[in-house]
């Protein structure tokens, strides 16, 4: 990243700033004594201090992470894109990492064959928040991943599934994937809470069908949508 600051170049990355010395003469020569230059170096010292404490600042360009969580929102429609997709976790040997497609930030999941094994935290996954899984205890939710084929390796399937933190989910779901990006969607009916227990954590599992070599898909976004109103006794 580059900053000018009249005439004199500055040359910033991550929390290290530089000035080129070969635009910047008074660098080799004693201070002027003009009050411009004087002004001019207080101003430029005050300037590169600021950029190093927001770059040392807690969260200063760290990306999302941790379990999606619906705080904040009614639950009716969660929506995972952008960076928020550095929530997956990539729970086995997989490759993750957000990338620039088209102009957007994507998910990019890449998978060698027999690698992963069929339980969803085995493989690239979200862990969704224990406010989430109280609030679709019980309730049909609409799973909704805009998706295709990546450019290298792509794969020409993708596989889904739901899983609760008790054990029970849905089956693995495939779905046909091009070089083009599509809304892909499947419905699983969540069991009830047990009345009582704590609070948990569900699963949604998302993984590139790899039949040999290695395949990779990219993800766009997520939806999470309940398909029915809370029953009795459920929190929402």
């Amino acid at each position: 990243m580059g900053f000018v600051l009249a005439s004199r170049s500055w040359h910033c990355y991550q929390a290290t700033c530089v000035i080129s010395t070969a635009q910047v003469p008074f660098l080799t020569r004693p201070f002027g004594d003009s009050m411009s230059d004087r002004f001019f170096f207080f101003g430029a010292a005050v300037f590169a201090g600021l950029l190093v404490l927001a770059a040392m600042a807690p969260g200063f360009n760290q990306l999302p992470s941790g379990p999606v969580s619906g705080g904040g929102t009614d639950y009716s429609r969660i929506v995972v894109e952008g960076k928020q997709l550095n929530r997956m976790v990539a729970g086995g040997e997989s490759d993750i990492g957000l990338v620039r497609v088209d102009g957007k930030t994507v998910l990019r999941i890449g998978v060698a064959a027999d690698t992963l094994s069929d339980e969803p935290q085995r493989g690239p996954h979200f862990v969704l928040a224990q406010d989430l899984e109280v609030a679709y205890a019980g309730r049909p939710v609409r799973v909704t991943v805009r998706a295709r084929a990546a450019d290298k390796y792509g794969a020409s399937g993708i596989l889904l599934t739901y899983s609760t933190g008790k054990g029970d989910g849905s089956d693995w779901k495939r779905f046909e994937l091009t070089r083009q990006f599509r809304d892909i969607s499947f419905e699983y009916e969540l069991p009830r809470r047990d009345e009582g227990s704590p609070p948990g954590y569900d699963y949604l599992a998302i993984r590139p069908e790899v039949p040999e070599k290695r395949r990779a898909v990219f993800i766009e976004s997520v939806v999470l949508e309940p398909l029915a109103p809370a029953s009795t006794g459920d929190s929402e």
